[in-house]
């Protein structure tokens, strides 16, 4: 069986032939390309996080604490990233987080189809978010065989929000993944500075400009009157969900349902109890809020409180290393935020199929020489805390 480590000996024997990789392997100079690539507007956007940033930095830096530790003489020639979520099995235990501006991080405009392309070649399934340049409908039609899930920024036109959701049904989606954190949007300097909201610039709106009930609610279709839509989109856009609305919430699909931005032991208890079928573990990667705790600070007692519920963690994710680091403290499935929007600035599907090829060979090769050739043999025990 190929293992993803297999990666590292093609590059290797490419160089013999005089070719090099097309694009950085480690995460920095990929990101320094990119931010070099994008427009000021997008980087503000991509790279900024909340306040002074603080957590946003300890999200990245909270994987320093924790080493693992090395384990000799075991049989590790073959490794297994497999997982099994929500009875879908799937070949690695990533995913590509909800991004709200992937189609203008593409040259061509079109990231979130270029996303889900790359996600119909690794097996690494997509979490499409609301905010799209293309409507669900098309890019859940590039997703393949591999499930892909769909991110809802709760709008508070009830109707309008069980119009998503249907939408995502009929498109393919697998599950339904409903973001908590931002029915606001945080205190960003850097998008301030530049009075930079691409949105209000009606970036992103596909989703919303398509969708028949938000179109009924508007006194000309977007095509003729492009800013009445966009008023209307700042009118309806988030609704701040109380565990009252969890029922509601729950009648709108029968897909699984997975909360976004659960960091407490007991919210983790309270949505169990109201029927949700994963917890998301996530501070949005620092962009909505400053002043926090690292999310893998936090996933432990998260794990611990979800029981036999699956975890999705996301939040500062920057290698193979840290990927290993959060499977080991119990989540299910780690998710990759910014690093693969980088290789999408700079090469497209092939530059997001690249990123993830890097992580998961570093993640496959860690496993093996440090003797840990299945994710079931990485517990908390194979970690120690380190000043």
């Amino acid at each position: 069986m190929k293992t993803f480590g297999e990666f590292e000996n093609e590059i290797y024997f490419d160089g013999l032939r005089g070719v090099l990789p097309k694009l950085p392997v480690d995460m920095a100079s990929l990101e320094k390309k990119a931010i070099a690539a994008w427009p000021d507007s997008i980087v503000s956007y991509v790279q900024g996080g909340c306040g002074d940033e603080r957590t946003q930095d300890v999200n990245v830096t909270a994987f320093e604490k924790w080493g693992l530790i090395p384990r000799m003489m075991v049989d590790a020639r073959q490794r297994d990233l497999s997982i099994e979520l929500f009875g879908m099995k799937f070949l690695t235990p990533i995913f590509l987080c909800p991004v709200g501006v992937l189609g203008i991080c593409a040259q061509d405009g079109h990231g979130d189809l270029a996303t889900a392309r790359a996600a119909a070649k690794t097996g690494v399934p997509m979490v499409a978010s609301t905010l799209s340049v293309d409507p669900i409908e098309a890019v859940a039609a590039e997703f393949g065989d591999v499930p892909g899930f769909f991110q809802l920024y709760t709008p508070n036109d009830r109707e309008f929000a069980e119009s998503l959701v249907r939408r995502a049904e009929a498109a393919g989606c697998k599950a339904i993944v409903v973001t908590l954190d931002t029915w606001v949007a945080g205190w960003r300097p850097r998008d301030l500075n530049q009075s930079n909201f691409p949105q209000l610039r009606g970036h992103c709106l596909a989703n919303y400009f398509s969708d028949p009930v938000f179109r009924s609610r508007l006194p000309k279709p977007p095509e003729e009157d492009r800013q009445s839509a966009i008023n209307r989109f700042c009118q309806v856009f988030g609704s701040s969900l109380t565990w009252a609305d969890l029922p509601w919430l729950r009648s709108l699909t029968k897909l699984p349902l997975i909360l976004k931005g659960i960091c407490h032991p007991d919210d983790v208890r309270q949505a169990i109890d109201g029927g949700v079928d994963g917890i998301y573990c996530s501070t949005h990667g620092g962009r909505q809020a400053n002043g926090g705790i690292a999310c893998l600070d936090m996933l432990p007692a998260v794990v611990k409180a979800a029981g036999k519920v699956p975890v999705l963690f996301d939040s500062g994710v920057r290698s193979g290393a840290d990927i290993v680091k959060a499977l080991a403290l119990g989540a299910t499935a780690v998710g990759i935020g910014r690093p693969y929007t980088w290789g999408l600035a700079l090469d497209g599907t092939d530059g997001i199929v690249h990123v993830l090829r890097c992580l998961l060979a570093e993640a496959d090769l860690l496993m093996a020489i440090d003797g840990y050739p299945r994710l079931t043999d990485l517990k908390p025990s194979a970690l120690m805390r380190v000043s």
